[in-house]
């Protein structure tokens, strides 16, 4: 029987190395679930850009969240967060700025910045948005405004 440096037979070694695979990819796949988008569906509203990451992992994706209910950025963060926390995930908030969201004439507009995180990068939240409202007209700018 072979042995390995820790002195542990190959075979079974081989069986930790699949369980990590398996674990890996399991939390790639629970990535790639997560939705890019989740905003309110009418309003004038703060949001962030958050990048979400498997725990000792690699694995990453950038996400927009944003909702009227937030009186300021970090309130949208606090329950991104755990959230994220719970399917094994940590994330980080990258900026945030406002969601100007007209669902009637399908048009958004993103700008400002967070007192608390910074602004955004209005470009890549813009990206994202465009993914989840391909049929919108969006928009973004630095203004505060």
């Amino acid at each position: 029987m072979l042995l390995s440096v820790v002195g542990r037979p190959l075979n079974s070694l081989r069986l930790v190395s699949g369980a990590v695979f398996k674990a890996t990819v399991a939390m790639a796949d629970t990535l790639a679930k997560i939705p890019e988008v989740e905003i309110d569906p009418e309003g004038t509203f703060k949001y962030i850009l958050v990048r979400v990451k498997v725990k000792d992992g690699d694995s990453h994706k950038d996400i927009v969240r944003g909702t009227k209910s937030a009186e300021y950025h970090n309130h949208i963060f606090e329950k991104v967060s755990p959230a994220m926390e719970a399917l094994g995930m940590e994330c980080k908030c990258l900026g945030g700025g406002k969601l100007e969201h007209n669902s009637q004439e399908k048009k958004l507009r993103v700008f400002g910045e967070s007192t608390a995180f910074g602004k955004a990068d209005h470009s890549v939240s813009a990206d994202k948005l465009k993914s989840a409202f391909a049929d919108y007209e969006i928009t973004w700018s630095d203004d505060k405004k």
